[in-house]
């Protein structure tokens, strides 16, 4: 039954077109819809779709009874259609739109080379802050100008602030003053200069300053057009003299330097970005004044990649205790007296404090180096039969017999207090000791003994010319805890410094048994001449690793 009120109804739609207003019409106006169907009739659904059925092909065939239909249905079709029409092509302009507008933000974020995984992520916002093209201002970071601009503004901001607040309190006292009948206190002219020192000028002067060090890059006349005259990273960091130091300083009247150069640049260390705040408070200092006792917080930055630290104009202090040193032919195997030293950042007071008798050294490499007696021995003493102590370990006239009159200076990277530097003076060869304060004053210590101390740590490069060293020796400093790429930079480094038939002393490497395989390749890799090569068990699990190696011609 409502598949033939169906076809009725499809059949006067295709007709004329108008089925839901004629309905409708027809409904109101003609014959009024049966809601009941009493047993035995017929179903008035069915009366209805015929009746509406005819009156529609009537309709469609007969145009006297066209004035019978409502005005409103003249045209309904067509009206419907461009409507339906329009809001479609409305919609498809909305979503070619909406494409184009996602397909301009994935192209701003492929920009940055990948998308940011975080939007706090420092590395990646910063390329969202940049000026991008040439002329100089490439890479330039805006949002650290907007931080340097914003701090100074905070800084006027306070000092009107402060200034307001000192009006109002003079005004407060003017009128209780009054209204006691009192003379109103004046100011005395000191006080007053005082008040202008500390309170105007000196914050008024750090803004001056302030504004004065922000620095734009402009194009580098004499140079290449898209370079900056200005560090990118001047504006980054707040402390006066950090910014000073990192300015490119120009020559005067033009003339090149004697490197050959227009203008001299101050490095860091790539690492000071990260470390901003400790470097900050490195670099906050009175100019021409005593420099503050923090060279904790400098080999803290310098361990922790920012290295190398940036100069400072201040004046170094010393201990209040200082005594002229020993004479070189006394100093080489005593303690230097402990007024020598700076004992303000270490657990010990003294050099008693450090002996390996003291359970509470306050550190725990080297743990004989400063027992002289014990040091005296090492790389000496022979057993009774006449050889070493132990088979890893190395004497020293064997190792200068190797090259015969051939070793005269040498580099020691080791954890130590200068012991073997003054065990090679004695034979005439000059070795500069690797040695950082690593909870005991060892730089201090080896100066003190009359040796060379070089203050560098692992991640810097060897401040050294290629093929000039004659000895490198290490000893305790790199052992199995170091990760095999690091060490790999740092032998390729080692091998760039020693000279053709230089020597390499590997004393006592330490590692664990299963590593050994790994440690051993990253030695043998260079092809040197294997002049000794030891592996002795220094416990059930590790091992040592003892070679003496010479470094082959390469031309």
């Amino acid at each position: 039954m409502s598949m033939e009120i169906r076809a009725l109804r499809v059949e006067c739609a295709l007709s004329t077109g108008h089925l839901p207003p004629i309905r409708s019409w027809l409904e109101t106006k003609a014959i009024p819809r049966t809601k009941t169907t009493k047993a035995g009739n017929t179903n008035p659904l069915l009366i209805e779709a015929r009746i509406i059925g005819a009156l529609c092909s009537v309709l469609a065939a007969s145009p006297v009874l066209a004035p019978i239909v409502p005005p409103t249905m003249e045209g309904f079709c067509f009206a419907r259609c461009r409507f339906t029409r329009l809001m479609a092509a409305m919609q498809l302009v909305l979503v070619v739109f909406a494409m184009f507008i996602s397909m301009a933000s994935l192209h701003r974020f492929y920009a940055t080379n990948r998308l940011p995984p975080g939007h706090d992520d420092p590395a990646i916002c910063a390329k969202f802050h940049t000026v991008p093209g040439a002329g100089g201002y490439a890479d330039f970071d805006i949002r650290a100008l907007a931080d340097r601009v914003d701090d100074v503004l905070v800084q006027l901001a306070e000092l009107q602030d402060k200034l307001e607040a000192t009006a109002l309190k003079i005004a407060k006292k003017t009128k209780k003053s009054k209204a006691r009948h009192k003379q109103p206190e004046n100011m005395t002219m000191p006080e007053f200069r005082r008040f202008l020192e500390d309170e105007v000028i000196h914050p008024l002067y750090s803004a001056h300053i302030a504004l004065r060090l922000i620095r734009i890059p402009r194009p580098d006349p004499d140079g290449d057009a898209g370079a900056p005259a200005v560090d990118p990273l001047v504006n980054f960091f707040t402390a006066e003299e950090t910014r000073k130091y990192l300015t490119a300083k120009g020559n005067r009247d033009g003339l090149p330097s004697v490197y050959g150069t227009n203008r001299t640049y101050g490095t860091i260390g790539h690492a000071c970005v990260l470390m901003r705040q400790d470097l900050d408070e490195y670099m906050s200092y009175d100019v021409g004044a005593h420099c503050p006792d923090d060279w904790d917080l400098g080999q803290r930055l310098m361990l922790g990649g920012c290295d190398p630290l940036p100069r400072r104009r201040c004046l170094a202090l010393a201990s209040k205790l200082f005594q002229r040193p020993l004479p070189i032919n006394e100093s080489l195997w005593t303690l230097p007296d402990d007024g020598n030293v700076r004992w303000s950042r270490y657990h010990c007071r003294g050099y008693k404090c450090l002996s390996a008798r003291n359970q509470r050294r306050g550190y725990d490499r080297c743990v004989v180096c400063f027992d002289m007696d014990r040091e005296r021995q090492r790389w000496v003493a022979a057993a009774p039969n006449g050889t070493a102590a132990s088979l890893a370990d190395f004497r020293i006239d064997d190792v200068l017999a190797a090259k015969p009159g051939e070793v005269r200076i040498g580099l020691d990277v080791s954890v130590g207090t200068g012991s073997f530097a003054a065990r090679m003076r004695e034979r005439n060869v000059t070795i500069m000791s690797a040695a950082l304060n690593l909870g005991a004053p060892f730089a201090e210590t080896i100066a003190l003994r009359g040796l060379v101390p070089l203050y560098a740590t692992m991640s810097q490069r060897l401040p050294l010319f290629d093929n000039t060293m004659d000895l490198i020796h290490t000893a305790g400093f790199f052992e199995g805890w170091v990760d095999l790429q690091l060490l790999d930079f740092v032998l390729f480094d080692w091998d760039r410094v020693l000279r053709p038939g230089g020597l390499l002393w590997v004393d006592k490497f330490a590692c664990a048994r299963k590593d050994l395989d790994d440690y051993m390749y990253m030695f043998l890799q260079f092809r040197y001449k294997k002049h000794r090569w030891v592996v002795s068990f220094k416990s059930k699990d590790e091992v040592y690793l003892s070679a003496l190696l010479e470094k082959p011609p390469r031309s």
